[in-house]
C-alpha cells in the first residue's frame, strides 16, 4: 500500500518530457494576417456592431422597465432580449460558414509550424488566458509569428 504512491510520484516526470511542447498561438492575429479572412473579418465586425447596438437597445429599456415598471416596458425588454438571443444565434452559423474556409488554411499553417518545430500542442494564446488554462509560458513557445509566415 506504501508503494503506490510511490510509483504514481515515479510517473510524473515522464508527463513532462521534453518531447511534449505546448505552443501558443494569436489566433487572431494570424487569422487578420490571412488575405483570404476579408470576407469573415467584414462579417465579423458587422456582426459586432449589430450586437452592440441591440445590447445598447436592452440596457436602455432595462433601465426604462426599472425605473416605470410598466408592463408595456418589461414587454419591450423582453421582446428585445429575445430579438437579441435570435439574432446572435443566426449570425452564429453564419459566421461559422464563413470561417470555416479560414480555418482550413490556419489549421494547416499551424499543424506544419507546429511539426517543424517540435510541438506536441498548440492552443489560442488569447483562450488560454482568459480560461486561466497557461499560467506561465516562455516567449519562444509563442508560434504567431511563424504561423502568419507560413500562412503567405
Amino acid at each position: 500500500m506504501l508503494l503506490l504512491p510511490l510509483a504514481l510520484l515515479a510517473t510524473v516526470p515522464h508527463a513532462q518530457s521534453a518531447r511534449n511542447r505546448v505552443g501558443l498561438v494569436d489566433v487572431q492575429a494570424a487569422v487578420k494576417a490571412l488575405p483570404a479572412s476579408k470576407a469573415y473579418l467584414d462579417l465579423s465586425a458587422r456582426v459586432d456592431a449589430d450586437l452592440e447596438g441591440k445590447r445598447q437597445k436592452i440596457d436602455a429599456l432595462a433601465a426604462r422597465a426599472a425605473a416605470t415598471a410598466s408592463a408595456a416596458d418589461r414587454k419591450a425588454l423582453l421582446d428585445a432580449q429575445q430579438a437579441y438571443n435570435s439574432a446572435q444565434t443566426g449570425y452564429q452559423g453564419r459566421l461559422t460558414t464563413a470561417f470555416q474556409p479560414v480555418s482550413v488554411k490556419l489549421n494547416a499553417a499551424v499543424a506544419k509550424v507546429a511539426r517543424a518545430n517540435g510541438y506536441s500542442v498548440v492552443m489560442d494564446r488569447q483562450v488560454a488566458a482568459q480560461t486561466r488554462l497557461i499560467v506561465y509560458a516562455n516567449s519562444t513557445a509563442d508560434l504567431t509569428a511563424a504561423v502568419i509566415k507560413a500562412l503567405k
